[in-house]
């Protein structure tokens, strides 16, 4: 199932939040016809208005796709109003966080195909990452039609089992947080060594942009560029010495809380 599919069968497109816009722009900036998309969304915004997208109207009987981007807690009254596309006809795509594949068998029937993905809040400008897993229905056509519109914000990246999706939760969904923190405190300890607050977090917002893009650009292992800045007996070391003491238990029990949640999540 090609995109040009999509096109003439439609997409809809349930829930219209941050990440839901953030794929919309994607597709029709990469050339989908507007009137190709259905969303249904209550609140929609002034940009959503303004797309052109056929905005909370009667939906196709059988679209190519059903991306489903509410929140967890609204699945409950959200599915219900969908459960017709179920059957086989129409690819179910899920960004919902917490909600496992058989959530969405049960709602659309067990011959749908289902693919879960979690993508991260950089979609927001085209530098996020998404994984993804299928149910048994889920052909490699369907998988190939998931990454195709997921890709229209990033990377994808498939999984190999649906346990996988709690980890991946934990370090990429949830991860943005947690490098926003970072460039808080570190501007924080920066103006405690002090610099104006404005010039600390500007600092710290491009160190830690930089050594991203660094990281991702040229594909070293990150270890490597840790030694690559770090000369013996320098400030780097110094600091480093500090951070390497308490980060890596740090880190390893924040994405064992995240994954936790997100287990107690799929459970609920």
């Amino acid at each position: 199932m090609a995109l040009d599919e999509v096109a003439a069968r439609g997409l809809v497109l349930l829930g219209c939040g941050k990440m839901g816009s953030a794929l919309l722009r994607g597709w029709l900036s990469g050339g989908l016809p507007p009137s190709a998309v259905h969303v249904v969304e209550p609140r929609p915004s002034d940009w959503l208005r303004g797309t052109g997208v056929a905005l909370n109207a009667p939906l196709p009987k059988a679209p190519a796709v059903a991306l489903v981007a509410v929140k967890p807690q609204m699945m409950g009254e959200a599915l219900p109003a969908m459960a017709a596309l179920g059957g086989g006809r129409t690819l179910v795509l899920s960004i919902a966080a917490g909600t496992p594949l058989a959530a969405f068998e049960a709602a659309f029937g067990a011959g749908t195909p289902v693919v879960r993905a979690m993508p991260n809040t950089p979609a927001a400008i085209g530098r996020g990452i998404t994984a993804i897993i299928g149910n048994a229905a889920a052909t490699g056509a369907h998988l190939a039609l998931a990454e195709s519109l997921l890709s229209a914000v990033g990377e994808v990246v498939r999984l190999e089992a649906e346990g996988q999706m709690d980890a991946v939760t934990a370090v990429s969904g949830s991860g943005p947080a947690y490098v926003f923190h970072l460039i808080e405190t570190l501007a924080a300890a920066g103006e405690a060594e002090g610099l104006a607050p404005e010039l600390a977090l500007r600092l710290a917002r491009a160190t830690v942009a930089g050594a991203g893009a660094l990281a991702q650009e040229t594909g070293t292992d990150p270890a490597q560029l840790r030694r690559d800045v770090t000369s013996p007996n320098g400030t780097t070391q110094a600091g480093l010495e500090v951070l390497m003491g308490g980060l890596p238990d740090l880190i390893a029990r924040t994405v064992r809380a995240a994954a936790a949640r997100s287990e107690e999540l799929g459970r609920a």
